[in-house]
């Protein structure tokens, strides 16, 4: 199955039930594999198939989706985004590798394809990623989503393009379950921002999970969550001519296929201008 079909495939499963806490398991000798289109690809990956914690890159000829088969139990995990543009006063959906111009004005939409927590942090030109969302203006700072809801950011706002060329980074994080030393880390960088009343007590990290995280998030603490994160990911861009699909758009799917109560993925978004 595509990462698209099984994206949609949630919908007619039940989602896993929550498992009770099993031992911790031996290290596995295999290593991830990350799956994109050529169209994916930027410059760097094209000179090299490695990426972070041993994952390779297996590049397949453009137009051919990303496929992997349903899981044994439980039901994919995916994330959707595509990109808008205000164009003749709507914002309209454009191509996910577009280049912007300055007074350009952009939003980005996302879409899980289940209930889940939504982390989304963003890179600035002094180097460093603050929190996008959860953010204390949306929904009293919680992250929770519904599966195959429609959110749009910024929410109440939209990006503007200025004369410095460049690239604006976004980095998503999607999860079944809470990631409370990620939610401590935004909330904090927040001003010390309140975590909604609403928000259950999550269960205390692993060790290794807390030294990840930092006062500050730099390329390094995206890099070593991404490492943690990206196993088992599956990636497919569409666009109107991709085969498929109910209707025709421009949008990235990700998704992690394993059926696993406890999944994760993460996604990288990339805003260029010039």
């Amino acid at each position: 199955m595509t990462a698209r079909e099984l994206f949609y495939s949630a919908a007619q499963t039940p989602p896993p039930a929550a498992k009770p806490a099993e031992a911790p398991r031996k290290s596995q000798k295999s290593q991830p594999t990350l799956v994109a289109t050529r169209s994916d690809l930027t410059d760097d990956t094209r000179r090299s198939s490695a990426l972070p914690g041993g994952a390779k890159l297996i590049t397949v000829a453009a137009g051919m989706p990303s496929s992997a088969p349903p899981p044994a139990s439980g039901t994919p995990l995916g994330l959707k985004y595509s990109l808008l543009k205000l164009t003749g006063g709507e914002m309209q959906e454009v191509p996910v590798n577009s280049v912007f111009h300055a007074e350009d004005r952009i939003q980005f939409r996302v879409e899980t394809n289940g209930p889940g927590y939504l982390y989304i942090i963003s890179q600035g030109s002094s180097g460093q990623w603050m929190p996008m969302f959860p953010s204390p203006d949306k929904d009293g700072g919680s992250n929770h989503t519904e599966g195959f809801k429609t959110y749009i950011m910024p929410q109440k706002t939209r990006f503007v393009f200025d004369e410095q060329a460049g690239t604006e980074k976004l980095f998503l994080i999607f999860t079944r379950e809470k990631e409370a030393d990620l939610e401590d880390m935004i909330y904090s960088l927040q001003g010390g921002k309140a975590k909604p009343v609403s928000a259950p007590t999550p269960a205390p990290a692993p060790e290794a999970s807390r030294q990840v995280m930092r006062a500050s998030i730099d390329d390094q603490t995206v890099g070593r969550l991404r490492t943690s994160y990206a196993r088992d990911l599956i990636i497919e861009a569409v666009d109107p001519a991709t085969p498929g699909g109910e209707k025709k758009e421009n949008a990235v799917y990700v998704v992690n296929p394993t059926g696993s109560v406890d999944s994760k993925l993460v996604a990288d978004l990339l805003l260029v201008h010039k």
